[in-house]
């Protein structure tokens, strides 16, 4: 495995005390990390006041057997902009594959089959995006920013938002009640 593709696929956790306080105990699901940048989609909040049906009447879309949920704030890049991180079972055009973790889709037509009934198992939608250009991401983890989790399951769609924080470091064994929220240079 490559240093490029080390983060694909994995949770990224904001440390406490982080350096951005946009990113205050986030959980960010990392789909592209190489050379060129890293892209990921925040799944620790929700949008305050956005729910899916108000989403989908927006753009056209009646929403049918679509549960009225929460939409994700997905990070601070393009915050109009929707994402639906999904199981794999569904695919459609443009439709990527983060291993180990997840899909994800960007086209109407993901929201235009969660509406009819017949889209992906699990998923979630999502306003937003973080992105970083390239060794961006490497910079803010050598200075202790984040923290790079494995895609534990039942995290993405089976743990509630506001907790999927402190259940990844959990899954991971550590409790974040003891994480330092300073770090010393060596």
């Amino acid at each position: 495995m490559t240093k490029a593709q080390y983060l694909s696929g994995r949770l990224l956790l904001a440390m406490p005390g982080m350096f951005d306080p946009r990113f205050e105990r986030s959980v960010i699901a990392m789909c592209i990390h190489d050379e060129n940048g890293a892209f990921g989609i925040g799944i620790g909040h929700v949008r305050e006041g956005v729910r899916l049906h108000a989403l989908l009447g927006e753009v056209g879309i009646d929403p049918g057997a679509a549960p009225d949920c929460a939409v994700h704030h997905g990070g601070p890049v393009e915050p109009g902009r929707g994402f639906v991180l999904h199981s794999p079972d569904w695919g459609g055009q443009g439709t990527i594959e983060v291993a180990g973790l997840c899909a994800l889709s960007a086209s109407l037509d993901v929201l235009r089959a969660i509406a009819e009934g017949h889209g992906p198992r699990h998923w979630l939608v999502a306003l937003g995006y973080a992105g970083w250009g390239a060794g961006q991401l490497d910079g803010e983890m050598r200075r202790h920013g984040w923290y790079a989790a494995g895609a534990h399951d039942g995290i993405l769609f089976d743990t509630p938002c506001d907790k999927r924080w402190t259940r990844t470091w959990k899954a991971e064994g550590i409790d974040p009640a003891l994480l330092a929220n300073v770090t010393g240079q060596a």
